[in-house]
């Protein structure tokens, strides 16, 4: 049974045995480590809650990890992004600032600074994350064509900070690993190309030593469950949203 929590964990004890130290994003920028590591970025697009829930079984594994978090209503929780912090994680914006102003570049900017500042009182943010919109027109990073993140004090951002050809980015985007049919614009140029069939394909990639040594993995936490009516549902959506994805890369 793929995408549960208990299967989660298996994946957290296979990077473990076999090596693999972990660091927040920003750890990875500002210090990063020689030999085995792995970066566990999350992207918290809706239900918080599962968010809370991999953050809290990473803290029970000795893990710290990345969340980036929309600020949007529904998703925007500060009970739980305390207790993210609390647990040791790196939390930041997983801005969409582009898409929200219709692509006025200067409107952007401003909520871009708001809603960084509002994450800034739970976390001295110092990278940032964009979130693909993948039925917007707008590319969220194309802000940056413009304007410099690092005035802000920022850092790195994922999709633009990272040399992808010497470190093997995964995402669960789609619900499935690295498929470029269902992934708008969560794909990296030039990377390294692993074919991934599921979790426990995963799990046996890494007990077989045939991953790179450097690896930013990213995974969305609404697609995280215990197995149970939640984890139905996100199955039968994310289906049909693969549908549309599939229509819209071919239109692209």
């Amino acid at each position: 049974m793929d995408f549960t929590l208990k299967t989660y964990q298996s994946l957290l004890h296979a990077l473990k045995r076999n090596g693999y130290k972990f660091q927040t994003f920003e750890e990875f920028l500002s210090n990063p480590l020689n030999g085995k590591s792995v970066v566990l970025r999350h992207d918290i697009d809706k239900l918080p809650q599962n968010a809370f829930q991999l953050a809290q079984l990473e803290h029970q594994n000795g893990v710290q990890a990345s969340y980036y978090i929309r600020v949007r209503k529904g998703v925007w929780d500060e009970t739980i992004i305390k207790k993210i912090v609390s647990f040791g994680h790196e939390i930041s914006y997983h801005y969409e600032d582009l898409t929200i102003a219709r692509g006025n570049d200067e409107k952007a900017l401003e909520h871009f600074k708001k809603q960084l500042a509002k994450i800034r009182e739970f976390y001295p943010a110092k990278t940032i994350c964009m979130h693909g919109s993948p039925l917007s027109k707008w590319d969220n990073c194309k802000l940056w064509d413009k304007y410099d993140y690092r005035s802000m004090g920022i850092i790195g951002e994922p999709y633009l900070d990272v040399d992808y050809s010497k470190i093997l980015y995964i995402t669960d985007t789609g619900r499935s690993w690295n498929s470029a049919k269902v992934s708008v614009r969560d794909k990296v140029k030039d990377g390294l190309k692993v074919s991934i069939k599921n979790t426990t394909h995963l799990i046996s990639l890494l007990d077989g030593h045939q991953l790179p040594d450097k690896i930013i993995m990213n995974t969305h936490p609404q697609r995280w469950f215990n197995f149970g009516f939640g984890w139905l549902r996100e199955f039968v959506i994310q289906n049909i949203k693969n549908k549309v994805k599939r229509i819209l890369i071919k239109l692209s």
